[in-house]
Formats: structure tokens, C-alpha cells, sequence
């Protein structure tokens, strides 16, 4: 069944009003017709079989039953930490995460960072970032779009680290491997992920984290770019504390 992103203010008294891109992909893109079934996900952890009443340039439904909660989201809460690099590779690292089950995606601007944002670039980015996990956490069937922050300096990123949390900051000059780190994490329901952009991060903001209760951590004997290393780490992190891997009813 074909999956549509929702607001959930757009739910009313039963009745879902799509807004305005959703509404011209199924009319124009997937040519839906009244009477036709679909799945509405409202971003925050429900979805809907909707049974559509107009399609065109505005298209509205009426809700079929009660809203479900499907068990699509991970036992670990992820947020990501990243440095925001060039071009728009950024897209497919926000795409990655939230099929890799992040929670929240922070981009971070640091001292290696090349790109230069105004604020009003960064909201735009941030907005651009925002529309892509929507799309690939539909395409998922992920009922939870992760929230993507607006770009910020790395400094004020860097909150302490909580005892029942696990925060990692990866680094490729001769850190700890991540395998003796994460056996010393016991049972974590909440972590922290720090990926640097090209170029990696300075030395002092590697200090700076583990001031902060951070674990620092390597990936091994080859350095990985940038958009390779949060996947690569994101899967790590659920295959072992997470659910990839484990049984999708569980």
C-alpha cells in the first residue's frame, strides 16, 4: 500500500487533509483516484489507512479505523552529530541515519568545516536536511521522522555526557579501537554519535569532548570519508544495542 507523510495538525475529526507536495504526487506522480487506499504516517509514531475522498490539486481522506503504532522504531535512541560537508553530501548521510533509526540528526559546524553558512543558508540547509528524512523515513516505513537541527558551532553541541548514555567521538588519529569502547558500554539505551567532515576534527575539539564525558574511538587501520563513516557507525551501534538485525515483531 502507498505510504504519505502527514502533519499531525492536517488530522481532523477523522478526516486528513495532504498537503499541498503529497497531494500532487498521488494525483500526478501515482495518478490515485477517489475510493483508492493509502497509508498516512504522521511523522511522530502513527499511521493511518486512509481511504482517499478528492484527489487533485488538494487531495483529503477519511481515517479507517484506529491509528496504529508500528513497531518500527529502534530500543536505541541515536542522535548524530556531524559535520557538515561539502556539496550536498549531506543529503544522503541524513537519508542513511534515518533508515539506520536515528532520532535526531545535529549538522556541526567545525574548525575543518569548509562549508560557510549564513544564517539564513543554514535554515534553508536545515529545511532542505528536514524534507529529506521525511521522505526516506516514508520510504522506510518508519512512522518517526527524525528531527534535523540547524547547523551550529560544534562548541555548543557538546553537552556533557549522561551515565545512562553512551557518547562517542570518532577520531582516525590514533584513538582506541570502537570494538574495546562499545564492550565496556554495558546496556546503553541513548547515545551520541560525533562525525567530523573532511578533514576531521582539530585535536582541541577532540579534547573538548572527552572533557565532557566523551569516549573518543577509532574505525580502524583505513580512514573512512566522511559520509561513509555515520552509516557505517549507525549500523554498528543498532546491530549491537538496536534492532538490525533482530526480529522485525519484536
Amino acid at each position: 500500500m502507498r505510504r504519505f507523510a502527514i502533519a499531525p495538525d492536517r488530522i481532523v475529526a477523522g478526516r486528513i487533509a495532504f498537503d499541498p507536495l503529497e497531494s500532487r504526487h498521488l494525483s500526478r506522480a501515482l495518478r490515485l483516484r477517489p475510493g483508492d487506499t493509502v497509508v498516512a504516517s504522521d511523522g511522530a509514531g502513527h499511521e493511518y489507512t486512509v481511504r482517499l475522498d478528492e484527489v487533485g490539486a488538494r487531495a483529503i481522506g477519511t481515517v479507517l479505523g484506529a491509528a496504529r503504532s508500528p513497531l518500527t522504531e529502534s530500543p536505541l535512541a541515536v542522535t548524530l552529530l556531524q559535520g557538515v560537508p561539502k556539496g550536498d553530501k549531506m543529503d544522503g548521510i541524513v537519508r542513511a541515519a534515518t533508515e539506520l533509526g536515528v532520532v535526531r540528526i545535529q549538522p556541526v559546524l567545525t574548525a575543518r568545516t569548509v562549508v560557510r553558512l549564513t544564517a539564513s543558508a543554514a535554515a534553508q540547509r536545515a529545511q532542505r536536511w528536514q524534507r529529506v528524512a521525511r521522505e526516506a523515513a516514508k520510504q522506510c516505513g518508519r512512522a518517526v521522522v527524525p528531527e534535523v537541527g540547524t547547523p551550529a558551532p560544534l562548541a555548543s553541541c557538546l553537552e556533557v555526557a549522561g551515565a545512562d548514555e553512551l557518547a562517542i567521538c570518532f577520531w582516525e588519529a590514533g584513538a582506541p579501537p570502537l570494538a574495546g569502547v562499545l564492550q565496556d558500554a554495558g546496556a546503553p539505551r541513548r547515545a551520541r554519535v560525533l562525525i567530523g567532515p573532511e578533514g576531521g576534527l582539530d585535536p582541541d575539539e577532540v579534547e573538548r569532548a572527552r572533557g565532557a564525558g566523551w569516549r573518543i574511538a577509532g574505525l580502524g587501520a583505513r580512514i573512512l570519508r566522511t559520509e561513509t563513516a555515520a552509516p557505517a557507525v549507525l549500523a554498528i551501534l543498532q546491530s549491537r544495542f538496536g534492532d538490525v538485525g533482530r526480529d522485525a515483531g519484536r
